[in-house]
């Protein structure tokens, strides 16, 4: 499956994707179908596969919330009831996840502004469970203005939250909150365990982390072709 034991650094991950696109030639794209897809797996496993369930999505601009319109997209296909919540500007997402925005849109399901962020737990409590898509590994420091308010609202809301790739606000490499950080009742990683959930005290941020692939063998690009 091209999964990992051991835990990655930020820059490993970033090589593993940089060789798939550039050297092997899966276009990134596929990585985040691949990704969002097995992802949507892990929520349905965590749902008991209940569909009765509303699940809010909260994606922000980059390829995280990119992964979030798939996972929305494959809910929504099995029967879910699923939002999803634009954190940025629509025409502030391009790229891999502007392609998979667009497809929800074209799918007319239901896709909304976060809107007034300072009022947005009063939102989310009307879900059974809220997908954290806002920010993803390459995310440095501490949360600030808005994204730092939607932390805290998806906290506040009290309901519970399974984080992509890194819950927001989670430092990669350390596994320490340098700001505001979701906290998660589980986690669905991409390709192996991040550096940082080695450290203990980011358990209560992550709860119990599930692995899942996104279509490549990392650990022979890894140990065959990228050095650092």
């Amino acid at each position: 499956m091209g999964l990992l034991k051991k835990s990655l650094t930020r820059d490993e991950v970033r090589a593993v994707d940089r060789y798939a696109i550039e050297t092997l030639g899966v276009p990134g794209v596929v990585l985040m179908e691949n990704a969002g897809r097995n992802a949507a797996g892990v929520i349905e496993d965590f749902l008991a596969h209940d569909a009765r369930r509303r699940v809010a999505v909260v994606a922000g601009a980059g390829n995280n919330g990119g992964d979030g319109y798939v996972i929305a997209r494959h809910l929504a296909r099995d029967g879910y009831p699923v939002t999803t919540f634009l954190l940025s500007p629509d025409e502030s997402i391009t790229g891999d996840a502007r392609i998979n925005l667009d497809i929800l849109c074209r799918l007319k399901l239901d896709v909304q502004p976060a809107g007034d962020v300072s009022r947005f737990a009063d939102v989310l409590r009307r879900f059974d469970l809220i997908v954290d898509a806002v920010g993803g590994t390459g995310v440095r420091g501490a949360p600030r203005s808005d994204l730092a308010a939607a932390v805290e609202q998806i906290n506040a809301a009290g309901k519970p939250v399974l984080a992509v790739d890194i819950p927001t606000g989670l430092d990669c490499d350390t596994g320490e909150a340098l700001g505001p950080c979701v906290r998660a009742a589980a986690t669905v990683t991409f390709v192996a365990r991040k550096r940082g959930f080695d450290n203990p005290a980011s358990l209560s941020y992550t709860g119990p982390v599930h692995v899942a692939d996104i279509g490549v063998d990392a650990e022979r690009i890894l140990t065959q072709f990228v050095s650092f």
